[in-house]
């Protein structure tokens, strides 16, 4: 019986022929992934432990960005913790303010998460890196704090489910806008420690940021792992950046599924996930009459290059609507850089936008675009619980870039094709 890609992953890093789901495992670690809210943990358990190295100072990333810039005592505490501890053990991949991104947005920039990798991160949506072929989970900290001393982690092999989407996508619709359709058809706990490998016509279409929003939100139905075989898309995205060498995996004609699903796409409208679960998704055209208070236009799921250019394509020539804040923050510093450079900045801040240095802050209801009672925010982040953005009163809407923009200008939930020019 054949193999799907991340049973094949797995089974390369245990030294195995095969592996087969309910198996347990000790695999390879090609990098251990922590923030400053995380890391914390994992290096006083791995202190505890009495290590006295890491296993290798370039499998290892530590990245200050959920509350930085620091916005309080313990927060700089907290980043204080990581800058020590990577500068005592010259951890190659420490990112510094200034330099740093949101993490699941630098780490692929950088070329440090890479096809074929068997990757583990103290952050539940280090289920991003699927998106480049690669098998990468989050775990918990004593988890991360064993990885960098041994430099491997012990799983069990997930049961793997299929995801087929066939058609054509509409002009406004996205990678965003398939995880939430998908999350919205089998619900928040549909794969639950299982595989979500995305295939069909439409994801070899999609371009490779597209992908890394789908596979991001791959933890908001519960899998384990989100992951897209790689193809030319992948290959022209990381061959330019690989820091390390790669290798494709394809799965097998024969490869088990416990589930399958065809969907075709073709008349999808944008996605909205209103309050309080990802799952509880609706059409665009069913939320019109839904006021605002704030947009968020950023994360680890939607503040890539490509989102800005769509969310500026939207706001350029127009304001943002009276008594609503709109937050606008570049996922990384190259992303700003570009932004900046291709004229998107000038274009938000003609709008009325706040646009601020790459933070998580506004996503986890850290900093920077807390929510008060009664107010409504549409975020193209990917959690919308209660209180995740501020208050437990407070409501939040997940959409992508374009309709959060056209939000923007409305003050309610908008159509991107509402406003467009």
């Amino acid at each position: 019986m054949g193999m799907t890609i991340t049973e094949k992953i797995l089974a390369e890093h245990c030294g195995q022929k095969e592996v087969r789901p309910g198996q347990l495992i000790n695999a390879r670690l090609d990098l251990c992934l922590a923030n400053d809210i995380t890391a914390p943990i994992a290096i006083d358990e791995f202190e505890k432990a009495g290590a006295a190295k890491v296993f290798d100072r370039e499998k290892i990333a530590l990245v200050p960005d959920h509350f930085t810039p620091n916005k309080d005592i313990k927060s700089a505490e907290q980043a204080a913790q990581l800058r020590r501890f990577a500068r005592k053990h010259q951890i190659k991949y420490y990112f510094e303010v200034g330099e740093m991104g949101v993490e699941h947005a630098l780490l692929p920039e950088q070329g440090i998460v890479l096809p074929g990798d068997c990757i583990i991160g103290a952050d539940s949506h280090t289920c991003t890196y699927g998106a480049l072929g690669a098998f990468s989970t989050g775990v918990g900290s004593t988890d991360v704090a064993a990885g960098m001393i041994t430099g491997e982690a012990w799983f069990k092999v997930p049961e793997q489910m299929k995801f087929n989407y066939k058609g054509k996508l509409s002009k406004w619709v996205g990678g965003k806008d398939l995880i939430l359709f998908t999350i919205g058809k089998i619900g928040v706990d549909g794969a639950l420690y299982r595989t979500m490998n995305f295939t069909g016509p439409v994801i070899q279409s999609l371009p490779m940021e597209d992908r890394l929003a789908l596979c991001n939100m791959a933890i908001e139905a519960g899998g384990k792992n989100g992951i897209i075989e790689p193809d030319e898309i992948t290959e022209e995205y990381v061959h330019l950046r690989a820091r390390h060498a790669y290798k494709f995996f394809k799965s097998d004609t024969d490869a088990k599924y416990v589930e399958s699903y065809d969907w075709n796409v073709t008349n999808m409208e944008p996605q909205v996930a209103f309050p309080h679960l990802p799952s509880n998704v609706h059409p665009v055209s069913k939320a019109s009459d839904i006021t605002i208070d704030q947009v968020f236009i950023g994360s680890c799921t939607n503040g890539r290059l490509s989102d800005l250019r769509l969310a500026a394509s939207i706001l350029k020539g127009n304001s943002v609507a009276k008594f609503v804040r709109c937050i606008v923050i570049p996922a990384t510093q190259l992303v700003y850089r570009q932004a900046m450079e291709e004229g998107l900045i000038a274009i938000f801040l003609d709008a009325g936008c706040a646009v601020c240095t790459p933070t998580c802050g506004p996503c986890l209801g850290g900093h920077m675009g807390i929510l008060a009672a009664g107010e409504r925010c549409v975020a193209t982040s990917n959690r919308n619980f209660v209180g995740r953005m501020g208050h437990v009163k407070s409501e939040i809407y997940l959409a992508n870039a374009a309709v959060a923009a056209a939000s923007a200008i409305t003050g309610r939930i908008t159509h991107p094709e509402e406003v467009a020019k």
